[in-house]
């Protein structure tokens, strides 16, 4: 591989600073490096980041392939400044043996584009009824560390005790699709004024706080990790936050689009707005951002969930719940948590790498931007202003709440280990 010099670029956001990549390696970080015959990027006013880490990403291949493959996924994940994402289970067949998240890991090895870390079922089919072979997906090719039944909820107590009992023996983690079925049977949206207006039927927040209040005792009582996904609402945050207080091993997630839209767009009737968990209230989204910027909520995670046009185009109680979000993940946080002064640029590193990478125990992505360290990283242009217009995606998906809406921000350039994916906001 040839050297690279990425020139006055703000690393982190702080004073700029030129960065340079010789092979897979930061060589050096400092001022006025000497070029030596590398390549040099101009990046003057942007910012650069470590490669941003996805916990929660659906790639739907096996099975789904209509809807995005490992390959279109990693490619919208590069175009969004990823260069890892953790690949959902709920596939056909589901991720929940060896063999399925072998495939999953080599299609991503294939890919190029980002790390695909798949992700394993809890339980067999996602029936909820047997644990799937934990120890088996771990001891595989793929080393599976993250274990999701998300989709639906584990929502047996026993169940979730011996699964978070068994990934104890490696370090492993349960990831939590919070959703007891019997408060949302027939839900179409949060359970408040919006959907008793439209009369559509209502999503408690109750039904998300009731598991994560029980699941946090679970891991105290088993003295295991467990992480929430797709935390929703201020309930859900409070008895994080109290977990936390405890010293228990809990982590959580928030979705870009929990950050910025609210259960107001539903009256719309527009499927592009249905989701699991639902848009929530305006106070919801406030307490979700203050509880990311104080670190109760440990990082933004996409919950890419491309659909085809036909699962969208239809009545609402028809559509398909989800939307996509790689492309669009960073451009939301800057607009949420950036511009509005609850986080700066390190923070938005920590919450978008660092710590997904850190939960995932995903090795040699979330390092510091510093010599000797893999040259996973993404440039970002934080003065760009544009309008999302999904007919340019790389996802084969569409299905973004964003379409004709202004963000900010733009990806220029990203390094999986030192080779270029994204150059100039385009695929290599």
């Amino acid at each position: 591989m040839s050297k690279i010099l990425i020139r006055g670029a703000k690393v982190l956001g702080g004073d700029p600073q030129d960065v340079l990549i010789d092979g897979e390696t930061i060589a050096a970080v400092g001022a006025g490096l000497d070029a030596g015959g590398a390549t040099v990027i101009e990046a003057a006013g942007q910012v650069l980041l470590p490669g941003l880490v996805d916990l929660h990403t659906h790639l739907r291949e096996p099975g789904r392939e209509d809807s995005e493959t490992v390959l279109t996924g990693t490619k919208a994940a590069a175009v969004g400044g990823f260069t890892a994402v953790h690949a959902m289970a709920n596939t056909f067949p589901v991720a929940d043996t060896a063999g399925v998240v072998e495939q999953v890991w080599r299609l991503g090895k294939e890919s190029g584009y980002c790390d695909v870390q798949p992700i394993g079922a809890v339980t067999v089919g996602l029936e909820g009824k047997q644990l799937a072979e934990l120890g088996a997906m771990h001891d595989s090719a793929a080393g599976v560390r993250v274990f999701s039944d998300d989709g639906k909820c584990v929502d047996d107590a026993v169940i979730m005790r011996r699964a978070l009992e068994y990934v104890k023996a490696f370090d492993g983690v349960v990831a939590q699709h919070a959703q007891e079925p019997r408060l949302t049977e027939g839900a179409q949206m949060n359970e408040g004024i919006v959907s008793a207006e439209l009369g559509l039927g209502g999503w408690p927040a109750v039904a998300e706080e009731s598991i994560i209040a029980r699941d946090v005792l679970l891991a105290a009582h088993v003295g295991s990790r467990v992480h929430i996904c797709h935390l929703s609402t201020a309930g859900s945050v409070e008895i994080v936050r109290w977990a936390k207080s405890k010293g228990w091993n809990v982590t959580a997630e928030v979705t870009p689009h929990h950050l910025l839209l609210t259960d107001e767009l539903v009256r719309s009737y527009n499927p592009v707005y249905k989701v699991n968990p639902p848009l929530r209230t305006e106070a919801d989204v406030m307490a979700l951002r203050e509880a990311l910027a104080d670190g109760t909520i440990d990082c933004v995670a996409t919950d890419h969930a491309p659909h085809p046009h036909e699962d969208k185009d239809c009545e609402w109680a028809a559509a398909a719940m989800g939307m996509v979000g790689l492309e669009t993940a960073l451009s939301v946080v800057q607009q949420t948590m950036v511009e509005t002064g609850l986080l700066d640029w390190a923070g938005v590193a920590d919450r978008m790498s660092l710590r997904p990478a850190a939960i995932g125990r995903l090795e040699g992505h979330g390092r510091p931007v510093s010599a000797g360290e893999p040259a996973n990283l993404t440039l970002v242009d934080p003065a760009y202003r544009g309008v999302v217009d999904p007919a340019g995606f790389a996802s084969r998906s569409r299905n973004t709440p964003y379409e004709g809406r202004e963000l900010p921000g733009r990806v220029t350039h990203t390094f999986l280990r030192g080779r270029a994916t994204v150059v100039d906001g385009k695929l290599a």
